[in-house]
């Protein structure tokens, strides 16, 4: 089990945990506040016992949410359960937004009617301070939780909780200056309160709607934009994609997942497009740790694809292997001849249309190519089960020595086997050359030396010859 996975259940339970604090404490400060707001008959502190009171179905909420968030994925959300979270935050948002407008309104209402008439007495003072020590304790507690897993609804809790801290702040501003227009008979203080509660509460609108929109978009699949260039930039580095042709990044509670698409090289076989796939997964978790990546790759021609790799993708294509591959240049134009093995109990025409086909498509994926000359060959069905006779091997094996010394590169000839099946002789064997020798020269003395033994031992079905480097051998 990976470390990412093996940390969700703790997270899990972190999460819960710190939401169930959080909903009891709100429960305990709510009844703290309304009791004091009665006592007072302060608007501010009644307010605040409102906000309080919202607080409590939010974290209810939250708590809610974080379980059903926790959920494995299933057949019917195969993304998971973390969009609730966000649901609940942006609920909770809601709530935040109708306790504004209501204590804004209640301002109101005490200012132009004049009914603010207040009883000042220390309980209420020393509830509201409480209310400050354990806001902020508890917005500390589940910003630190909310960051560590990444939760967005703890977030939003932790964000209303710490709105608390600047609300009662100001109910307290406004009673102590209430309490002294009372005092000094100052008639403009005297509604100190209610306009306090105005102004914190157009403050929490404010970062609300902020908020909101972040929620909003979230809930809308919305991603920052650099976030996705970011993964471009990263993916577009690994060696071998030609382009990100698309890349689509969604958030779902505290998951990322991540759905590109990759031009790969048409040529690539299934295992180095595998590779690559790999790599470019790494690639995204550098810029989005822990996302869930699905990569889609499609082939495309390369830049730089010669017409070489084009007839051998044509060949990848059609499941067939290709060897003796050449080109040649005749006035102008360009012909290829290449030979193509295919199963030895296919029947002629089947082979023919099969070929026709193959030519066909060589030529509509490389247009400068003028004509295709196949030369067809079979290739065995069956494993062949080798006879053996060992004075013939031994002479063969010597002929093979005897021509190998008419040739200055060919350092030594190893590993020599000859083998039959039926009425066929198959040799082959590694012979060691120049390690800087051009490939073109080693071709044309393993083609020699191929035609010399065969010329002296007419016998032989198939030769095989494997060229490797002197070093090879010298280690």
């Amino acid at each position: 089990m990976s470390s990412a996975a093996a940390s969700l259940p703790t997270h899990s339970a972190e999460k819960r945990q710190v939401a169930l604090r959080s909903m009891l404490t709100a429960a305990s400060m709510t009844l703290l506040k309304v009791a004091a707001g009665l006592l007072s008959g302060s608007l501010g502190v009644l307010s605040d016992a409102a906000h309080s009171g919202l607080d409590l179905l939010g974290a209810a909420l939250t708590f809610f949410s974080v379980r059903v968030s926790d959920k494995p994925a299933d057949e019917d959300h195969p993304y998971g359960h973390g969009k609730f979270e966000n649901l609940s935050a942006f609920f909770e948002i809601g709530l935040m937004a109708v306790s504004c407008a209501w204590i804004i309104w209640e301002a109101m209402q005490r200012i132009f009617t004049h009914t603010a008439h207040l009883h000042h007495s220390l309980w209420p003072i020393l509830v509201l301070v409480a209310s400050i020590s354990v806001d902020y304790w508890r917005s500390r507690d589940l910003a630190d939780v909310a960051r560590r897993t990444g939760s967005p609804a703890l977030a939003t809790d932790a964000f209303h909780f710490a709105s608390d801290i600047w609300s009662t702040v100001a109910v307290l501003l406004g009673l102590g200056a209430s309490w002294i227009g009372m005092t000094w008979h100052i008639a403009w203080l005297v509604y100190s309160d209610p306009f306090a509660a105005i102004v914190i509460s157009l403050m929490i609108l404010r970062v609300t709607v902020q908020l909101a929109r972040e929620t909003i978009g979230v809930l809308m699949d919305q991603i920052p934009a650099e976030t996705r260039l970011r993964i471009v930039r990263e993916v577009e580095q690994v060696q071998g994609v030609l382009a990100v042709e698309q890349a689509r990044v969604r958030r779902s509670g505290p998951s990322h997942f991540a759905d590109l698409t990759l031009a790969l090289p048409r040529h690539y076989t299934f295992e180095h497009t595998g590779q690559l796939v790999r790599a470019a997964t790494a690639a995204v978790h550098r810029a989005l740790p822990a996302a869930d990546v699905v990569i889609h790759t499609i082939p495309r021609q390369g830049r730089a694809d010669s017409i070489f790799d084009r007839v051998r993708t044509v060949a990848a294509r059609n499941n067939v292997s290709v060897h003796e591959l050449s080109v040649q240049s005749h006035h102008g134009r360009l012909r290829v001849e290449q030979h193509v093995e295919l199963d030895e109990n296919m029947p002629l025409i089947e082979a023919h249309t099969f070929i026709s086909a193959m030519e066909a498509e060589i030529l509509r994926d490389a247009p400068e190519i003028d004509s295709v000359l196949t030369h067809i060959e079979s290739e065995p069905a069956t494993i062949e089960q080798p006879e053996e006779s060992a004075e013939e091997d031994r002479r063969i094996e010597q002929v093979v020595r005897d021509r190998a010394e008419f040739f200055a590169e060919i350092a030594d000839v190893h590993e020599l086997s000859v083998g039959r099946s039926g009425e066929h002789i198959y040799l082959s064997f590694h012979c060691s050359l120049p390690d800087k020798l051009p490939m073109l020269r080693v071709h044309e003395v393993i083609t020699e030396l191929e035609d010399r033994i065969k010329s002296d031992c007419p016998e032989i079905y198939r030769v095989t010859i494997h060229p490797e480097p002197v070093t090879d051998n010298t280690r």
